[in-house]
């Protein structure tokens, strides 16, 4: 994978949901042209986000056992957009997980407002079917070991884990 579309977990509960954002910059290069006068981020690297957190929700759940692979996006409805100084909260939750692969409720939320909302499917191409590359390049899978460094967000230089906001001290 080459593009990370998470930049943090805000929370993480294993096997069932996960909450990350993703802050909208004008310094990435892709809103120059999308759309000229009128900067959104397009609604392909918004399902990449879902996708990215969904993905390691699945992994993790398996102790990243399988390649996971987004297979199909059954369902995606988009109600709104954002924009540059924007910062998309993409909450995803594990409704199926398979030894082939699992399913995830997806949403993403600018502030109060609804931007989009639907269901993403993976596989483990680990599982396929025998006639495809066990080679598989790393830049076609959900995630690779440099997105898991963003899990380590939440915890202090020591591995611990830090206090999360509205938790007692």
């Amino acid at each position: 994978m080459r593009w990370f579309w998470v930049d943090r977990f805000l929370e993480f509960e294993s096997g069932s949901y996960a909450k990350t954002i993703k802050n909208v910059s004008l310094a990435e290069e892709h809103l120059h042209d999308h759309f000229p006068g009128f900067a959104v981020m397009p609604n392909s690297l918004i399902i990449e986000g879902l996708a990215q957190t969904g993905g390691i929700l699945l992994g993790e759940s398996t102790g990243f056992a399988h390649i996971v692979v987004l297979a199909k996006v059954p369902k995606m409805r988009f109600h709104s957009w954002a924009c540059p100084g924007d910062t998309l909260t993409y909450t995803v939750t594990l409704i199926d997980a398979r030894n082939e692969g699992g399913t995830i409720e997806a949403t993403a939320y600018v502030g109060d407002r609804l931007v989009a909302e639907g269901e993403i499917m993976f596989a483990h191409a680990d599982q396929m079917a025998a006639d495809l590359p066990f080679d598989l390049s790393q830049k076609n899978v959900v995630f690779d070991v440099g997105l898991l460094d963003i899990l380590e967000v939440g915890k202090a230089g020591d591995g611990t884990q830090r206090v999360q906001a509205g938790q007692p001290t």
